[in-house]
C-alpha cells in the first residue's frame, strides 16, 4: 500500500463557473442550440459535472458501486455568483448540496469551511480600476455571506489574474488568502506553504501557489484517466526547495492553456520536504471536460484519506494551523491563462482556443476599447442623477450588491433606505434603473467576452447585449451613447468569411428589433389565445396585466417601469398564430411579431399547446399512443400524418376539413421547425399535376406550407 514518506497536508481546488448568458431584459436563460439536446449550456453542465461531483461514483469489483461521494465536502472550491444566482432558481436541489457541503465541511475541520467567495462578476481585476475592484469584492463578499451564512477567508480571483492594487482591496475587505499559479510570484515559498504579500498600503494577505505539473496533469484528463497515478504523484512531486535566490520564469506551454500550463519559477537551494501539496483546476474539468472525472477525484480522495500521514483538507483549514513564514513578490499583471500577463483580454496577445488556425483577436482591443469608453460615459450618467436620490452614490452601488439577485421588494426597501428623501413614484423608478445602470456597466468587463477566439461568438455578443441593455437605461442620451459606442465597435472584425464588424454584430444580434415589453405584450395577448385559462406562460422578468381598457401593463420587476401595450392575436390555422402589438401611447400601426419573437417563457407553452390541438384532432389514436410510448419520434410520427393526409386527399374530393387537416399539419411542421418529409412532398406534387381547373387554385394555398414555390 502506498504511504506518505512524511506528514502531507493535500488541498485539491475546484473553481465552478459558467460565463452568464441570461437575456438581460428578460433576466432569463433562453435555449442555446449549441447546447443540445439540454435547454442550454447551464442544464448541460449541471447534469455532466455539478450533480456529478455531489455524487461522484467509486467502482466496486463486478462493475457495481462500491460507494457515493459528495466530494465537495473534502476538496476547497468556488462557485461564481452569478452561476449560484441561476442554480438557487433554475437547479435547486444542487444548489441546496452545495451550501450543505460547505456546512459539513465545517463541522469536520473545525468550522473552517471549503468554500472560497468570488468577485461577483468574473472580471479581469488588474483591469478595472479600484472602485470597480472594491465594488467587485464586496459583492462578491455580501453574496458568499447571504448564501453560506458566513464571512469568507478565502476569495479566488477571476482567471487568477493578479496586481499588487487588487490584493490591497481583497486585505481591505477582510480577505485572508487567495491562490495563484508558480509563475505569478517570483519566488516560491519553501515547501508548499503560503507566503505573506504587503501591499504599498502596508496591509498583508496570504498567497497559496498551487503545484503547476500536478494542477496540469488534472486539468488535460492525464491524472483523471489513473487515479493511482495520480496518488503516486501526489505523494512524490518534484522535490521542494528552500528559495534562495531569484528565479525566473519561462514560456513552456502553449499560450492559453488552462490551468496549470504556464511558466513555474525556477529556484535555487537546498532539498526540503513538502508539507503542502496543492491543485486547483477548473470545476467542470470533474464530469464535463472530461468524462466520469469526478469519479477519479473520488477515488484519490479515498485513497488519500486511507494513507498514514497524508491529511485531506482546505486551504483555510491549513492556514489556520501554518501561517505564512515567508514574504513573497509578484510577477504583475498576470493571470493562469495568459503567458503575456493580462493581455489576453485586451490585445491580440497570441493567447487564444484555436492554437493551429490563422485567426486574429485585433478584435479584443476594440471591444475592450470600446467598453471602457462606454463605461465611464455610464458612470457620468449615474453620478450626474444618482446624488439627488440616493446620496452617496458608490455607496449605493455597493450596496446593491446585497439585493442584486434577490426580488423586487428587496430592491425597493434598500431604495427606501438609501433615499435622501421620500421619493416620489417615478423618482423611485429613475433610482432602480440607475442601479441597474450601473449593474450592466460591471457585466460589460465579464472576462468571458475577451476569452475566445471571435467577436461573433456567444460570449462577445453578451457583452454586447449588456452594452445595449445598458444604454436603454442611460435615458435621453441613449442615441449619442450608442453611436460612440458604435463608432468603435466599427474596427473590431470577425474571424467568420466574410467578416462583420461590432457594428453590423451590435444591431444585428445584439439590440433587439422588438422591443422586450412588446415581445412580453405579444406573448401573453398569445397566451390568453390558446392557453384557454390553463396555467403557463410567463417571463421572470417582468409582470403582465390587463387594465380596464384591455391595454397590456407590462412592469420590469427589477426596475418598477411600466409600459402600456396594445396586443392582439389571431389564430388562422389550429397550428399557427398572428401577433400584432404597439406602444398604446403611440399613434403607430401595429407591428406583426413571429411566434420566435415571442420570449420563450410564452413561446414553449403555446407551441406545446398548438401541438397538442393538432395531435388531438388530426392523428390517429395509435400514432398518439406510439408518440406517448416513445415508439417514434415526433417527427416521424407527423410526417406519417402528413403523407396519409396527402394520400386521403388524393382519392377524396377536395372537402374543407381534409384541406384544413393537411393546411394544420403543414403549419406544424413549420412551427416545430421540422422538414416536410420526402414522401409528404412527392404526394402533393403528384396531386397538382392531375388537379383539375377547378382544384389546382384550392391546392395552391398549401404550396408555401410544403415547401413549393408560390404561384401568383
Amino acid at each position: 500500500m502506498l504511504k506518505a514518506p512524511f506528514p502531507l497536508s493535500v488541498v485539491i481546488h475546484g473553481h465552478f463557473y459558467q460565463p452568464p448568458r441570461e437575456d438581460p431584459w428578460l433576466e432569463t436563460l433562453e435555449r442555446q442550440p449549441s447546447a443540445a439536446p439540454y435547454h442550454d449550456w447551464n442544464q448541460r453542465i449541471v447534469d455532466e459535472c455539478y450533480r456529478a461531483v455531489l455524487a461522484a461514483r467509486v467502482p466496486g469489483p463486478g462493475g457495481r458501486i462500491a460507494e457515493i461521494v459528495n466530494t465537495l465536502q473534502f476538496i476547497s472550491f468556488n462557485f461564481g455568483p452569478t452561476l449560484l444566482e441561476w442554480l438557487e432558481s433554475n437547479a435547486s436541489a444542487i444548489y441546496r448540496a452545495i451550501l450543505e457541503s460547505d456546512q459539513v465541511s465545517r463541522r469536520l475541520a473545525g468550522d473552517h469551511g471549503n468554500a472560497l467567495a468570488q468577485p461577483y462578476h468574473h472580471t479581469i481585476l488588474p483591469l478595472a480600476s479600484r472602485r470597480e475592484k472594491v465594488s467587485e469584492v464586496r459583492w462578491g463578499i455580501r453574496d458568499f455571506r447571504r448564501r453560506f451564512g458566513r464571512d469568507p477567508s478565502g476569495m479566488w480571483l477571476p482567471e487568477t489574474a493578479v496586481d499588487g492594487e487588487t490584493l490591497d482591496v481583497l486585505a481591505q475587505e477582510g480577505i485572508a488568502f487567495t491562490i495563484l499559479a508558480p509563475h505569478q510570484v517570483k519566488k516560491l515559498p519553501a515547501s508548499g506553504l503560503p507566503g505573506t504579500f504587503r501591499t504599498s498600503e502596508g496591509r498583508a494577505i496570504a498567497l497559496f501557489v498551487y503545484d503547476g505539473p500536478l494542477s496540469h496533469g488534472v486539468a488535460f484528463g492525464a491524472f483523471l484517466k489513473d487515479a493511482e497515478a495520480w496518488v503516486r504523484a501526489i505523494l512524490d512531486p518534484p522535490a521542494s526547495v528552500e528559495p534562495l535566490e531569484t528565479g525566473t520564469t519561462s514560456d513552456s506551454s502553449p499560450a492559453g492553456e488552462e490551468p496549470g500550463g504556464g511558466p513555474h519559477a525556477e529556484v535555487a537551494g537546498h532539498l526540503l520536504p513538502r508539507r503542502l501539496v496543492s491543485m486547483a483546476t477548473d470545476g467542470e474539468t470533474f464530469g464535463h471536460h472530461h468524462g466520469f472525472g469526478e469519479m477519479a477525484l473520488a477515488a484519490v480522495i479515498r485513497r488519500l484519506q486511507a494513507l498514514e500521514g497524508v491529511r485531506l483538507e482546505s486551504f483555510a483549514s491549513f492556514l489556520a494551523r501554518t501561517p505564512p513564514e515567508e514574504e513573497v513578490e509578484l510577477m504583475e499583471p498576470s493571470s493562469w491563462s495568459c503567458v503575456h500577463g493580462v493581455e489576453r483580454w485586451r490585445s491580440n496577445c497570441g493567447c487564444k482556443m484555436d492554437h493551429t488556425g490563422t485567426t486574429q483577436q485585433e478584435w479584443r482591443w476594440w471591444l475592450r476599447e470600446a467598453v471602457d469608453r462606454l463605461a465611464d460615459e455610464i458612470h457620468g450618467v449615474y453620478e450626474e442623477e444618482a446624488p439627488a436620490l440616493m446620496g452617496d452614490p458608490w455607496n449605493a452601488r455597493d450596496r446593491y450588491g446585497e439585493v442584486a439577485g434577490l426580488g423586487p421588494e428587496v430592491l425597493h426597501e434598500l431604495v427606501r433606505e438609501l433615499a435622501t428623501r421620500n421619493l416620489q413614484p417615478m423618482e423611485e423608478v429613475r433610482a432602480r434603473e440607475l442601479l441597474d445602470l450601473e449593474h450592466q456597466a460591471l457585466r460589460l468587463f465579464t472576462s468571458c467576452g475577451w476569452f475566445f477566439d471571435d467577436l461573433a461568438g456567444l460570449e462577445p455578443l453578451q457583452i454586447m447585449r449588456y452594452a445595449a441593455r445598458a444604454l436603454e437605461l442611460t435615458g435621453p442620451r441613449q442615441a449619442e451613447l450608442e453611436e460612440g459606442f458604435l463608432s468603435q465597435l466599427e474596427w473590431a472584425l470577425s474571424n467568420e468569411e466574410p467578416p462583420r464588424n461590432g457594428r453590423e454584430i451590435f444591431l444585428q444580434e445584439a439590440k433587439p428589433g422588438v422591443a422586450a415589453p412588446l415581445r412580453v405584450a405579444a406573448g401573453a395577448a398569445a397566451w390568453e389565445l390558446v392557453g384557454s385559462g390553463s396555467e403557463g406562460g410567463e417571463v421572470p422578468g417582468f409582470h403582465v396585466a390587463r387594465d380596464d381598457q384591455g391595454l397590456f401593463r407590462i412592469t420590469h420587476r427589477r426596475t418598477g417601469r411600466q409600459w402600456m401595450v396594445e396586443a392582439r392575436a389571431r389564430r388562422p390555422s389550429l397550428a399557427s398564430l398572428e401577433v400584432q402589438v404597439r406602444a398604446a401611447e403611440t399613434a403607430g400601426s401595429f407591428a406583426p411579431l413571429a411566434l420566435e419573437d415571442i420570449p420563450e417563457g410564452y413561446g414553449d407553452p403555446i407551441r406545446d399547446t398548438l401541438l397538442g390541438d393538432v395531435l388531438e384532432r388530426w392523428v390517429s389514436p395509435e400514432l398518439r399512443e406510439g408518440l406517448a410510448l416513445g415508439t417514434r419520434g415526433l417527427a416521424r410520427t407527423l410526417g406519417e400524418a402528413l403523407t396519409a393526409a396527402l394520400r386521403s386527399l388524393g382519392r377524396e374530393k377536395l372537402t374543407p376539413v381534409d384541406m384544413d387537416c393537411v393546411r394544420d399539419l403543414a403549419d406544424l411542421h413549420g412551427l416545430l421547425e421540422l422538414p416536410i418529409p420526402f414522401d409528404a412532398q412527392t404526394e402533393f406534387y403528384r396531386l397538382l399535376e392531375k388537379a383539375s381547373p377547378q382544384d389546382a387554385p384550392r391546392l395552391s394555398v398549401l404550396r408555401e406550407p410544403l415547401g413549393f414555390v408560390i404561384v401568383e
